[in-house]
């Protein structure tokens, strides 16, 4: 029986493409950039806010100067709209409840910015107790580096072996593998099952039901 959870946030707990790229869209506009048909993010996410303004800029445009311009448009916005059209996927709020019923520890392994990680779950998740809610840091590494899955067992006192990690990206596969953690790749999010079946995780999940079995 695994003791701990780790969850990845966009694409696993919560579906915030719309958000994410209305957000992105909104810096583009204030930029004078072409904006990117929402159908179009799924792809531009997973490594943290940074990456995604990157992607999303034109050709010729990718630099440090307006990756920095972007953010300063970005984050004001999205920290305002980011529970517009931001939802649970379908079962998550019961699996969570099942899990701190049965006193598994939970935890959020995300790369986005610790603020709007820390206001989602608030919003979203407010019952439940999770050991730590942990987004990306200045000074820390995003995934797919381990550290802060290092930082999550730390806090929890657990092994590395008490631990499964929940993803749905190939970069959640990678950090699970780096962290020499227990993968569960999710078929739900914004990558296809084809990315995660790449990192042979030791399992991958169509429901969240079948975490929870999973867990046992």
């Amino acid at each position: 029986m695994k003791k701990l959870v780790i969850f990845d946030l966009d694409g696993t707990l919560l579906n915030t493409i719309d958000d994410l790229g209305l957000s992105t869209n909104y810096a583009l506009q204030a930029l004078g950039y072409p904006t990117h048909d929402l159908s179009a993010y799924p792809q531009m996410v997973g490594n943290g806010i940074n990456k995604l303004i990157e992607r999303a800029l034109p050709e010729g445009e990718k630099t440090e100067e307006n990756v920095r311009r972007m953010r300063s448009e970005f984050i004001p916005y999205y920290n305002l709209h980011n529970a517009d059209r931001t939802l649970p996927y379908p079962g998550i709020p019961e699996l969570l409840q099942n899990l701190n019923e049965r006193g598994v520890l939970m935890a959020v392994a995300s790369n986005k910015y610790q603020q709007a990680t820390e206001k989602l779950i608030a919003h979203y998740f407010p019952s439940i107790p999770f050991a730590a809610v942990l987004g990306q840091r200045d000074g820390v590494a995003v995934k797919p580096d381990p550290a802060i899955v290092e930082d999550i067992l730390q806090m929890t006192r657990l092994e590395h072996t008490d631990a499964l990690y929940v993803g749905d990206s190939g970069v959640d596969m990678q950090t699970a593998a780096n962290a020499n953690v227990e993968a569960c790749g999710v078929t739900w999010g914004f990558r296809p099952r084809t990315e995660l079946e790449a990192f042979s995780p030791a399992h991958i999940v169509s429901s969240p039901k079948e975490i929870s079995v999973l867990v046992c």
